[in-house]
């Protein structure tokens, strides 16, 4: 179905033809229509599938319609970096519109308050907030939320998992009661479905399943010990030099900032981004990446439902997600819009049932391939034994190859 059969105002159409979209994805073509109806929505959706058009568009399209007079549109997410995402996105969207957004977040300059207190002072249609940096201006009552009329949800499901359901709870308190209610999630676990319950009157749900990876992404996997990690990236990027930018994913602040210190003394083109960095920073960073000044990202999982970076040739996973889906979002930034892309999961020992557990929801078994020789030997692949143990029932320690690499656990 193109945007132009489902109905909408033909500014936003001006817009979307000037960004070279003209059909609707299976997301927005079912949500669509039922926002411009009013109607509240519960849509799971992951990554890549175009959930945030699905909001934006009708959103965009409810403004000119109405001609609102103050902001109508306050969208909560878990991140600055998926905040930042959207307002790009609105602004794309918006040109022929005259439609209005900012962004509220922590971590930023000193002098952002006041620039955004300005700015809603002037008047702005949507506003695009973390639910920490929102509750301050609410605290401060240096934002006017008594006319918003459509409250969105963008990553519900993240947000909840980082802890902010009573943030949430707090915001709505400040909301008119009368107000249309948009909930996004890439996954729907019970909590979320709670929180809908809550929230939400009558909702539509739109289901898109997860899909398996595209078809252009190469996928593997290397059964590694921990120690063995690093120096095997290391090997796998030199020399290719058709890995332009590669994305490595990791679990924690601390291995990024390992990974980055190791990966330099190779003498790697590499940056890392976590939540340690100052907000002016991280854009920074992100804009190394994008602009190809650097070659390698190394960022915890805060980032991997928020960034939208065009073109990166690899993903590695450097620790095997928690979540399957999780899987499928990290390796989704690669071969994006018909193109091909490489995506490695490293697995060790503890991480193999985690592993297990997403080559059952992609429905394939991912090919494990042999370690470098120079590294020796990583462990067993295991399908059914007990978490976290090898096949004599311990934990195990790298006992390969005499050739020891990385720091020594003590």
């Amino acid at each position: 179905m193109t945007f132009e059969e489902i109905g909408l105002h033909e500014l936003v159409l001006e817009g979307l033809s000037c960004m070279g979209f003209e059909k609707a994805t299976p997301i927005q073509e079912q949500a669509i229509p039922e926002v411009l109806k009013g109607r509240d929505i519960i849509g799971c959706a992951q990554t890549g599938t175009g959930k945030t058009a699905a909001f934006v568009l009708p959103i965009l399209n409810k403004i000119l319609e109405k001609d609102y007079k103050n902001t109508s549109t306050l969208i909560i997410v878990p991140t600055r970096e998926l905040a930042l995402q959207i307002d790009q996105q609105i602004q794309g969207l918006a040109y022929f519109t005259g439609a209005t957004s900012i962004c509220l977040y922590g971590g930023g300059k000193a002098g952002d308050w006041k620039e955004q207190k300005k700015a809603m002072d002037q008047g702005v249609d949507i506003i695009i907030a973390t639910p920490g940096k929102l509750i301050s201006h609410l605290i401060m009552k240096s934002i006017n939320v008594s006319t918003i009329e459509n409250l969105i949800f963008d990553e519900a499901d993240r947000m909840l998992d980082m802890g902010f359901y009573e943030d949430i709870c707090r915001i709505i308190s400040f909301l008119p009661e009368k107000r249309q209610n948009l909930m996004f999630s890439a996954t729907m676990p019970p909590k979320i479905r709670d929180l809908a319950k809550r929230f939400l009157t009558n909702p539509f749900e739109v289901s898109i399943e997860i899909s398996k990876p595209s078809e252009g992404v190469l996928q593997a996997a290397y059964l590694t010990f921990d120690n063995q990690k690093t120096p095997l990236i290391s090997s796998l990027i030199k020399g290719k030099d058709e890995y332009k930018s590669i994305l490595i994913f990791t679990s924690t602040k601390r291995k990024v900032n390992d990974i980055v210190r190791s990966l330099r003394g190779n003498n790697f083109e590499v940056k890392g981004i976590s939540s340690d960095l100052e907000q002016q920073e991280r854009e920074d960073v992100l804009m190394a990446f994008t602009t190809k000044k650097v070659r390698v990202l190394v960022a915890t999982d805060v980032i991997s439902r928020g960034i939208d970076i065009k073109d990166i040739n690899l993903v590695i996973n450097y620790d095997v997600p928690g979540n399957p889906a999780d899987y499928v979002h990290r390796i989704g930034r690669t071969a994006r819009a018909d193109t091909t892309g490489v995506a490695i999961t490293l697995i060790n020992p503890d991480d193999m049932y985690k592993f297990r557990n997403i080559e059952t929801l992609i429905e394939n078994e991912v090919p494990k391939v042999k370690l470098p020789e120079v590294l020796g030997d990583g462990p067993e692949w295991r399908k059914t034994s007990s978490k976290g143990k090898n096949n004599n029932g311990g934990r195990k320690k790298f006992q390969g190859k005499k050739k020891f690499y990385g720091k020594k656990k003590h």
